[in-house]
């Protein structure tokens, strides 16, 4: 029992970390409008482990508050309790700090695919703004309305019957973003290569291509009717074309 609780703890850390990575490492242009990020991916991994850290420590002392209540004196209860609400606002910051870099990364990125006319890579990141702004929403609306339903007479929602609501409801919106951007980086043929792709921008009619790459039938024939033999030429014993009068060719 514990094996398994405390191993969908931290897989459950380490998803929400790694996802928060991965969406970073999408809005700065991964596999888009360049193959590596550099320098920039060790600040990414390094903000991720934070992230896991923080997020363990505080679920982990979070489970032992409330299954070891029976065993835990009233004070090291209180003490966690402390810790717990720190290291959430930990990670509250590190979570904002995650989606100001998300978003600034996504219109920088936008920013370079407007400017060199890729408007087909421009709309797959329009579509990917659009996702993780109705998320945020989403998020939004739900804090308020928890906030709000803490502080009512009569609570719609009781944690001690139907409390998993409150957990569930963030698990469906990880969901939705993830079959969002699983839908538009689906994979397909050539995709390590799609980075390297630059869509050519529209021309317009300045440029004309002459499409004549070979001198028409009539111009062949004259070539051709000039290297019959001449009128009065002939052939000698050695091979030679003789032309007129005894003149060779």
């Amino acid at each position: 029992f514990w094996f398994s609780l405390y191993t969908g703890v931290i897989v459950g850390v380490l998803k929400r970390a790694i996802s928060r990575c991965l969406v970073v490492m999408l809005c700065l242009g991964w596999g888009v409008t360049c193959d590596t990020l550099g320098d920039k991916l060790k600040k990414v991994v390094t903000l991720g482990v934070v992230y896991a850290g923080t997020s363990a420590a505080r679920d982990v002392m979070t489970v032992l508050a409330i299954t070891e209540n029976e065993l835990l004196s009233t004070e090291t209860e209180s003490e966690l309790l402390d810790v717990v609400t720190i290291l959430t606002f930990i990670t509250a910051f590190i979570d904002v700090f995650f989606y100001l870099w998300i978003f600034d990364a996504l219109n920088g990125t936008m920013k370079h695919l407007e400017d060199m006319n890729q408007s087909r890579k421009l709309k797959r990141y329009l579509r990917l703004r659009m996702i993780l702004l109705l998320s945020v929403l989403f998020a939004l609306v739900w804090t308020v309305y928890g906030v709000v339903d803490s502080y009512a007479d009569q609570r719609i929602i009781n944690e001690e019957v139907n409390g998993w609501v409150l957990s569930a409801v963030w698990e469906v919106n990880y969901l939705l973003v993830l079959v969002g951007l699983s839908c538009l980086w689906a994979p397909e043929a050539g995709a390590k290569e799609y980075a390297y792709v630059m869509e050519l921008s529209t021309i317009g009619n300045d440029l004309e291509f002459d499409t004549n790459i070979c001198d028409s039938p009539d111009s062949d024939d004259d070539e051709f009717s000039d290297s019959k033999p001449r009128e009065g030429s002939y052939t000698d014993d050695d091979g030679d074309l003789v032309i007129g009068k005894g003149i060779q060719a």
